[in-house]
């Protein structure tokens, strides 16, 4: 199941009535950064997020932690804490009730690793099985890491490489390699909370994680809420294996028409950027990893200690467009 088209999504909300401005909203739907912050006290705040999907997996409880990542990095992406969760199920009453406690089981776990309290949830009938959280957090309101804060001369960092979208596809396919399941399904289950307390402890200028709109999408909600081009190198890019080729295959979903309408022409791609690697970068992406915006030592240090983080690209002045990849 692939999110709204960004561009439809965008054009609903500009319809609601505007609400009341509430000082203690510290990060709204705005700028479409990853969780809601509203502030209780001078030095607390709750982030909020919700996400659910269709299966991206076989295996119903590895699907059910993959859910529960998902949703979960949406808080580690603002630097927070996640405390508490409610279930999102949507399954058929006539389905094997089994596979409905194996995939909360493994949501479950997931949260009980991160120390996350789950406290109850909903259930629909619906014959297309969804799965996910609403999610709670706790951060410091001085501490918000933002999709807003990228600053000229900044490094970009990626920690997990990307791909997911065109794996699950091939696996619906049945022609994905073991050795490309093995490695989406082992970035999927990993959390962000280490990368995110690093960049807490450093202090991240700006920070989204990677998801259904792509590496492109959401590195083009950080260029446009912070005002700066993006700057990609395409090469220093990580995938998964095989991604390149299952993507010359055809694994795409929508979501890569989606995300190239969404972006438009904020993006400029150098003549040596093929259309595989493209797609590639605008991939939708389910439980995919950080893109922080780090000084320059900082980003240093921080690929020093998280295994698995790239550099991938700079924060340069606002130019004609919001992201160049070459």
């Amino acid at each position: 199941m692939a999110k709204l088209a960004p561009r439809d999504l965008a054009q609903v909300l500009s319809v609601l009535p505007k609400q009341p401005k509430n000082k203690n909203v510290l990060v709204g739907y705005d700028n479409a950064d990853d969780a809601g912050v509203f502030q209780l006290q001078y030095n607390l705040a709750l982030v909020q997020t919700l996400d659910f999907f269709t299966p991206v997996v076989d295996d119903p409880e590895i699907y059910g932690r993959i859910a529960a990542v998902n949703s979960l990095n949406d808080v580690y992406a603002m630097g927070g804490k996640p405390i508490t969760a409610l279930g999102i199920v949507c399954f058929p009453q006539k389905g094997d009730l089994e596979v409905l406690g194996q995939i909360m089981r493994g949501g479950q776990i997931c949260m009980i690793e991160e120390g996350v309290a789950v406290l109850g949830g909903h259930t629909v009938d619906d014959q297309e099985i969804k799965f996910g959280y609403s999610v709670t957090g706790l951060v410091d309101p001085n501490r918000v890491v933002t999709n807003a804060g990228a600053m000229v001369g900044d490094v970009l960092v990626l920690t997990k490489p990307i791909g997911t979208g065109a794996i699950s596809t091939a696996i619906k396919r049945e022609v994905a390699k073991q050795e490309s399941v093995d490695a989406a399904i082992k970035a999927m289950t990993t959390t962000a909370a280490m990368p995110s307390a690093e960049m807490q402890r450093l202090g991240a200028n700006a920070c989204t994680d990677i998801t259904g709109f792509g590496l492109l999408g959401h590195a083009y909600e950080v260029a446009k809420a912070s005002d700066v081009c993006l700057k990609i190198n395409s090469n220093r890019v990580p995938f998964l294996p095989d991604v390149l080729d299952l993507i010359s295959k055809g694994m795409l979903t929508r979501g890569d028409r989606n995300n190239r309408l969404y972006v438009g022409e904020t993006v400029e791609f150098e003549s040596t950027v093929s259309r595989e690697m493209q797609s590639a970068l605008f991939d939708p992406q389910t439980a995919g990893g950080l893109l922080i915006s780090l000084e320059s030592a900082k980003a240093e240090e921080f690929v020093k200690n998280i295994d698995g983080v790239s550099i991938i690209g700079e924060v340069g002045k606002k130019q004609n467009h919001l992201i160049e990849i070459n």
